[in-house]
């Protein structure tokens, strides 16, 4: 990790805390990744019923960054980050202990939704605090993309395996992970607040809705807002589906062996993540469309597929793809809110779009799979959807602008 921090191009001091946060992260994320698989090996075990339960779980995670977003991004920026992150870990810890405790893991998990839902304007807001110049933030938004995918490679399959052999233990695996995570977070050096409470005091509701009308003033900003939601929403129902796809189309018979296909994709994110500030620098944003477009056209040749390797190959093609496209959008909206309305706000708005259209396609998903639509027709939906929505939220973007 210090190699990430060296090449931010920062003061001495800058690259311990940035190192703090990538361990935070990897730690966070290692466990985000892990506590679904082992919902996952919990279904395919019999211990939860129904095929539909595991998109069930995603939904109550993500009702959470909808209904909280008019606060975490107040929340976030009016504290110093590295608490914020702190308390976010702590809360997910929290969700992670009443599902060891037998809770109910839909309430579980939707406590865990929010320690992210918290979680998520801190991390990123926190990196034009940490980093200046467009450079040095896709290089950081890069690292953070990077050291999350890894972390989401392990937290897959080891989740899984761990969870295959015990379900208790991989619970008790993830609480821990939270908990260090927290304490990084903790180690890492108060920041002073980004903005004061002016301006919230009209009201949350007012103020978030000002937040919303003053960022998609831009047409980068409106670009990087919608351009981000498609991408997620397209990402978890690609993760979804490949749940239900695998089993039926490649024989794949446990938790380990689907965490092991959805590993290229997150392999592939990383790649392209790593390549995005060298291909698609900030100032030629609209570049990242071309990323998304190979994203649908990856997700309609995976239609085509009843080979593993194929099968793997196709979806890192795809995971590069995804990188590519969400490190600039993220790192546009990052800058555009860091000299605005406060990064972490911005993070809360991108957050509450992206959840809308995460949690909608969560929903639809859930019906289609209970209605016995097939997992197929589902991946060519997902594809054109990916294709028509990238041209109608790319027309009118510059090809090239400046701030």
């Amino acid at each position: 990790m210090s190699d990430a921090a060296q090449q931010l191009d920062q003061p001495q001091n800058t690259y311990g805390e940035v190192q703090k946060l990538l361990c935070a992260q990897f730690l966070t994320a290692l466990a985000d990744n892990a506590i679904l698989f082992v919902a996952v090996a919990m279904v395919m075990q019999g211990a939860l019923q129904g095929d539909w339960y595991v998109s069930a779980l995603q939904g109550c995670f993500l009702v959470a960054f909808v209904v909280l977003a008019p606060w975490v991004g107040v929340f976030a920026d009016t504290r110093s980050k590295p608490q914020v992150l702190m308390l976010a870990n702590l809360l997910k810890a929290l969700g992670a202990g009443l599902m060891l405790w037998g809770v109910q893991p839909l309430f579980a998990y939707a406590i865990v939704g929010m320690g992210a839902a918290m979680y998520s304007p801190a991390k990123y807001g926190v990196l034009p605090e940490l980093v200046k110049g467009d450079d040095a933030l896709m290089k950081a938004n890069g690292w953070v993309e990077g050291t999350t995918i890894v972390a989401i490679l392990l937290g897959m399959v080891l989740g899984a395996a761990i969870a295959d052999k015990s379900i208790y233990a991989a619970l008790i695996c993830v609480l821990v992970i939270y908990l260090i995570s927290a304490w990084v977070a903790k180690w890492m050096h108060a920041l002073p607040a980004a903005h004061d409470k002016k301006g919230v005091d009209d009201g949350i509701w007012t103020s978030f809705k000002s937040t919303i009308m003053t960022l998609l003033q831009s047409p980068r900003a409106r670009f990087s807002t919608l351009g981000v939601s498609l991408f997620w929403a397209a990402a978890v129902i690609l993760r979804l589906v490949i749940i239900a796809w695998a089993p039926v189309v490649l024989l794949l018979s446990t938790s380990t062996q689907i965490s092991l296909l959805t590993l290229f994709i997150a392999l592939g994110i990383a790649v392209g993540a790593l390549l995005a500030p060298r291909l698609i620098p900030m100032l030629y944003l609209s570049r990242a469309r071309l990323a998304a477009y190979g994203l649908g056209i990856s997700v309609l040749c995976l239609t085509f597929v009843t080979d593993v390797w194929v099968a793997r190959f196709v979806l890192f093609v795809a995971g590069v793809c995804g990188g590519l496209f969400v490190v600039p959008i993220n790192s546009v909206l990052q800058d555009i809110g860091h000299r605005s309305v406060g990064s972490g706000h911005a993070v809360a708005v991108q957050h509450f779009f992206e959840n809308i259209a995460m949690l909608t396609v969560t929903l639809v998903y859930t019906w289609a799979i209970a209605s016995g639509v097939e997992a197929v027709s589902i991946m060519w939906v997902l594809g054109i959807t990916v294709l028509l929505f990238t041209l109608i939220i790319a027309r009118f973007l510059p090809p090239v602008s400046s701030r």
